[in-house]
C-alpha cells in the first residue's frame, strides 16, 4: 500500500529531530509529535514503525509514550545519524550531512526552507513481526521456512534490502541468491538450530548488486537519447549503472548501461518514450514496440 507523497514531506527533517530527541532521552508522545511537525498520528506513528527497525525503543504502556532503552542513551553520535540516513535511503537527499548542516536541520525553522517530496512507501507496519524474525534470522544465521506464492521456501537469510518504496528480503534458495518481497511472504518460522555460514561469493553480489535482480549475468544495453532530454540523464543516473558514452554534435546521447531482468529496463524506457530508444539488444526493443501495438489495438 503506497502513501500519498503529502505524508513524506519534511521527511529527513522529522526522522533526524526524533532521533535527536530520544538520544538526549526525552519521552516522546505519538499527539505531541503530529501537532509539533503538523501532520497527523498515523504519519508519526509510521515513523516510530522505521525507527524502531534500527533502534531499541520502549513504550510505556501508560503513558503509549516512546523513548530510547536507557542502556543507549547518548550513545547516537553523527556517525550514527549519518548510518541511519544510510540505511533510511536519504544519505543522498541533502548536500552534506556533517555537524553543521545537521543542527540547522533540526532548527525549528527548518520546515520553512527544507521539504522532502515524492516519497513514496508500502506500509511496513503490515508485515513488522516478520521484519524481526527476518532481522533475527540475518544476525544469528539461521535458516527460515515461509510460504512464498503458494509455495513451500526454505532459505538462508542473507539481507534486508529496501529498493524503490518496497521491502525485500535477499536469500539464497538452492544455492541461488534470490529475493522476496515481504509483503508477499506469509507463516514465517526460523529455525534456531539451523545454522549456516555467510557464502564470501553471495556477500560480493550484495554489495556490488544495485538493485534487487539476482542469479543470472548482467547485460549491456546501448541507448540513444534525444537531445530535449539528455540533461536529465546527465544531472544523475536514471538507469541501472548508467554510463554516458558518447555526446553528439545535436545534444543527443548514446549511453550504456548493465541490467539484470527486464524489469529492470521496459518500465524506464517506457516512461521516456519517446525520447529514448533501444539500440542494442535490438530484441527489447523490438519487444517494446510489440507491447505498445497490442496497447494501443482496439
Amino acid at each position: 500500500m503506497k502513501r500519498t507523497a503529502s505524508t513524506h514531506e519534511r521527511l529527513a527533517e522529522r526522522l533526524a529531530n526524533i532521533l535527536t530527541k530520544l538520544n538526549v532521552g526525552h519521552q516522546l508522545a505519538v499527539a505531541e509529535l503530529a501537532q509539533e511537525f503538523q501532520v497527523s498520528t498515523r504519519t508519526i506513528e509510521r515513523d516510530f514503525d522505521r525507527l524502531n527497525s534500527y533502534l531499541p525503543l520502549i513504550q510505556n504502556l501508560n503513558t503509549k509514550k516512546y523513548s530510547l532503552d536507557p542502556v543507549y542513551l547518548g550513545r547516537f553520535k553523527l556517525q550514527d545519524i549519518q548510518n541511519f540516513a544510510q540505511l533510511s535511503g536519504i544519505s543522498e537527499l541533502y548536500p552534506s550531512l556533517d555537524m553543521s548542516f545537521l543542527r540547522g536541520l533540526l532548527d525549528e525553522r527548518a520546515s520553512q526552507i527544507f521539504s522532502a517530496k515524492g516519497y513514496y512507501y508500502e506500509n511496513a507496519q503490515e508485515f513488522a513481526e516478520h521484519f524481526q524474525v527476518f532481522a533475527e534470522a540475518i544476525h544469528q544465521r539461521n535458516t527460515i521456512s515461509f510460504i512464498y506464492n503458494g509455495i513451500q521456501r526454505s532459505v538462508k537469510p542473507y539481507r534486508l534490502i529496501h529498493y524503490q518504496g518496497n521491502w525485500y528480503l535477499a536469500a539464497v534458495q538452492k544455492a541461488e541468491l534470490r529475493s522476496f518481497r515481504l509483503s508477499k511472504i506469509g507463516k514465517v518460522e526460523k529455525h534456531a538450530l539451523d545454522v549456516f555460514s555467510h557464502d564470501p561469493v553471495i556477500l560480493s553480489q550484495l554489495e556490488d548488486e544495485e538493485g534487487i535482480w539476482f542469479g543470472t549475468e548482467k547485460q549491456d544495453i546501448i541507448f540513444s537519447v534525444r537531445p530535449e532530454v539528455a540533461h536529465y540523464f546527465k544531472q544523475r543516473k536514471l538507469l541501472p549503472e548508467q554510463n554516458i558514452e558518447e555526446e553528439d554534435s545535436t545534444g543527443a546521447l548514446t549511453i550504456r548501461c548493465q541490467i539484470r531482468h527486464e524489469m529492470q529496463l521496459l518500465p524506464l524506457v517506457r516512461y521516456w518514450i519517446p525520447y529514448i530508444k533501444i539500440i542494442h539488444p535490438a530484441h527489447y526493443q523490438e519487444k517494446l514496440e510489440k507491447g505498445l501495438r497490442q496497447y494501443l489495438q482496439p
